[in-house]
């Protein structure tokens, strides 16, 4: 899962594509899953190639916070590489999970003897 953020600046998307060819056009695609709406869609040559994977920077400003997307990145018409996207304006992400404070243990006073 690729984590974004809600934000006009540039970030990085890294992939590990099926195939590459350095120079060759590629096609970026965000679908919204809650709406199944494409949110961006952008077609170029600027994915950068390093020892084990590859980067694509651009600013996605459609992105919203709490939103789960799809990308998929093509090269022509052939899928090369598909993946979720999460858009979170948190901070510490290591530290972050979706479910915070949605569970919630009680407290009570029974106790157990187990023999």
């Amino acid at each position: 899962m690729i984590i974004l953020k809600e934000t006009n600046n540039n970030q990085n998307v890294d992939f590990i594509p099926r195939q590459f060819t350095q120079g060759a056009s590629y096609t970026f695609n965000i679908v919204d899953e809650t709406k199944n709406k494409n949110v961006y869609s952008q077609a170029t040559t600027s994915v950068s190639q390093s020892l084990y994977y590859n980067r694509y920077t651009a600013s996605f400003t459609a992105l919203k916070q709490g939103i789960y997307y799809m990308l998929t990145v093509l090269s022509g018409t052939e899928v090369i590489f598909k993946d979720k996207i999460y858009c979170t304006n948190q901070t510490n992400l290591p530290q972050y999970t979706i479910n915070s404070g949605e569970y919630v243990s009680n407290v009570t006073t029974n106790e157990f003897i187990t023999i």
